[in-house]
């Protein structure tokens, strides 16, 4: 799990794209905020995550399949990450932070993401 990248993963740099070109300018991976978000936008005060559907257990999705062997590892390790995500978006909200998440299954279609993000961003 060591070579699992933690930030600047293509599914990042897609939504860092997109976002620029929608004419947002943001911060990455603030470590004053719970979470180190992935995208922070302080002018708006909005923070996005962008979560691998395997990692952080996406449900219904056929990436977030869990492994069938040694699933009690599996079981502890993906539990942890759901609840760290509740409680770092939880400790945001209460800041007065706006959280959304971005799936990585959701880059496929990049119209749809590109309206979700300026609907999370211009409300």
């Amino acid at each position: 799990m060591s070579r699992i990248r933690g930030k600047d993963t293509k599914p990042e740099l897609i939504v860092r794209s997109l976002l620029h070109g929608l004419g947002y300018r943001f911060r990455l991976h603030r470590k004053d905020l719970p979470g180190k978000p992935d995208i922070t936008l302080p002018k708006y005060k909005k923070v996005v995550f962008v979560h691998g559907c395997f990692w952080h257990s996406h449900q219904k999705c056929p990436r977030a399949k869990r492994p069938t062997t040694n699933t009690e590892f599996w079981r502890v390790k993906l539990g942890k990450n759901i609840r760290r995500d509740q409680e770092n978006s939880e400790r945001l909200k209460q800041k007065g932070w706006d959280v959304l998440v971005v799936w990585s299954c959701e880059i496929k279609d990049l119209d749809a993401l590109k309206a979700k993000l300026r609907q999370f961003l211009e409300n």
